[in-house]
């Protein structure tokens, strides 16, 4: 029996027409251009891939720069409505299901079609992939990879719920493309914000050890799946509320808990920051519909001594002062601008400092991935695929059949060791007792803790 996938149809999905419409990519936008960003959701019964590629034309036609290609003009990066496609392949594995969702986060699991994002700025790679992986027991992963210049987790989803609503000939939800990002920023953002831009120029040295960090990722980290029940984090949020004298989201608890344990775990005293991005289409009164990177962040500093409730009490006040006090758009925009496109390749985002052992947790709760549907059947699992495995980064969704949470984290192998020994588990989970039903994602996922 094999693991490995084996390719039985491949096809290119296109709209039927092409817009012509050209979309000037902002600075933001080019910042992102060498990345690519893969998810897989999963679904316990087969899905025929010509309703799915017929779903996907018609989405194509609601938002065609995922059917797209990116050039340069002078100096600009653009993205051309051009119809040239998107790759659909069909793949068997001998596996179950479970075998292969285990298997998701896992480098060199060959569930998604990873994109070739810097292949993509020339025009010269697509800039969305879907591959669709039967198993043996019946089951279907939906792997797709997207260019990040042209959108966020929100575009993609927007995408995502078009997709859905076209295979089930339900009416198609709207989708706004916009013409020149940096443009609509101008015009949506304050006058002035906090000032603090998100990003930063290493020197050499720095950008030398940047690009080791990089090279060495897959050797030296580890990809570590935790698992947390919808009683775990009302028990949290219970224990630090009262502490912080607030009321704390699911999100503020799940990563102060985690930053703080992990920070425990790993002897770690020292000021270190956290970041957060924010989807800033709601505090700028935006259109949800808007496809396009509207990301911004809050920095939190978590000092010695700091506890959990402290933390996520701290996280909770930057998120309700974000528009005043957080908001960095246009402090980017300005950086940016004064540094000039050619050399946008040398910044780095403040969230990327391994050395510096900055965490940077992403809540893709609440996005409406198991709300989806193709051919009546829901996902009952939806997670990040191998990206690439930079320490400190983590995504946090929701688990198993929507239920609970599961945060994917990157962390460097020693640490990971340990926080998967019994040590860890015990730290992760104190809020968990021997009464409560174990999370329904451990019983699916042979490595989450």
């Amino acid at each position: 029996m094999s693991i490995w996938p084996r390719l039985r149809r491949s096809r290119t999905v296109r709209a039927g027409r092409a817009t012509g419409r050209v979309l000037r990519c902002g600075l933001m936008d080019t910042m992102l251009a060498d990345l690519a960003v893969s998810v897989v959701l999963c679904f316990e019964q087969p899905l025929g891939d010509d309703r799915l590629a017929a779903g996907l034309a018609r989405a194509l036609e609601r938002v065609p720069v995922f059917a797209g290609r990116l050039r340069t003009v002078d100096g600009v990066l653009e993205a051309v409505c051009d119809d040239s496609g998107v790759p659909l392949e069909v793949y068997t594995v001998d596996g179950t299901l479970a075998e292969a969702m285990g298997r998701v986060t896992a480098a060199g699991s060959e569930l998604v079609d990873r994109l070739d994002a810097p292949g993509a700025r020339t025009g010269g790679a697509p800039l969305l992939t879907v591959r669709v992986t039967r198993t043996a027991d019946g089951g279907t992963l939906l792997g797709c990879s997207w260019h990040h210049a042209i959108g966020d987790l929100h575009s993609f989803m927007l995408l995502l719920r078009i997709w859905s609503a076209a295979v089930e000939g339900e009416p198609l939800p709207e989708a706004e493309l916009v013409a020149d990002q940096d443009e609509l920023l101008d015009g949506a953002l304050p006058a002035e914000d906090c000032g603090r831009p998100g990003f930063r120029v290493p020197a050499p040295a720095e950008a030398e050890l940047l690009a080791r960090e990089v090279a060495a990722g897959p050797r030296a980290n580890r990809t570590v799946q935790i698992a947390f029940t919808d009683t775990e984090v009302a028990r949290m949020r219970a224990e630090f509320g009262a502490a912080a004298g607030r009321r704390l989201s699911a999100g503020d608890v799940l990563c102060a808990h985690l930053l703080a344990t992990l920070r425990e775990l790993d002897g770690d005293d020292a000021e270190r920051m956290l970041t957060v991005p924010v989807n800033a289409r709601r505090w700028l009164g935006l259109s949800p519909a808007l496809v396009g990177n509207l990301l911004s962040e809050v920095h939190v500093p978590h000092r010695p001594g700091d506890g959990p409730a402290a933390l996520a009490g701290a996280l909770r006040a930057a998120v309700e002062e974000f528009p005043t006090a957080h908001l960095n758009l246009r402090a980017n925009l300005g950086f940016l601008a004064a540094l000039g496109r050619s050399r946008l390749r040398e910044c780095v985002p403040l969230g990327f400092d391994p050395q510096a052992r900055r965490f940077s947790f992403s809540n893709w709760s609440r996005f409406g991935a198991y709300a989806v549907s193709f051919q009546g059947q829901r996902p009952v699992f939806f997670s990040p695929a191998a990206n690439y495995p930079l320490p400190w980064v983590c995504w946090t969704v929701e688990g198993f059949r929507g239920e609970g949470w599961l945060t994917t984290v990157v962390l460097p192998a020693r640490l990971a060791a340990r926080v998967r020994g019994a040590e860890g588990r015990a730290a992760l989970h104190r809020f968990r007792t021997a009464a409560d039903e174990p999370p329904a994602s451990a019983a699916v996922l042979p490595k989450v803790i």
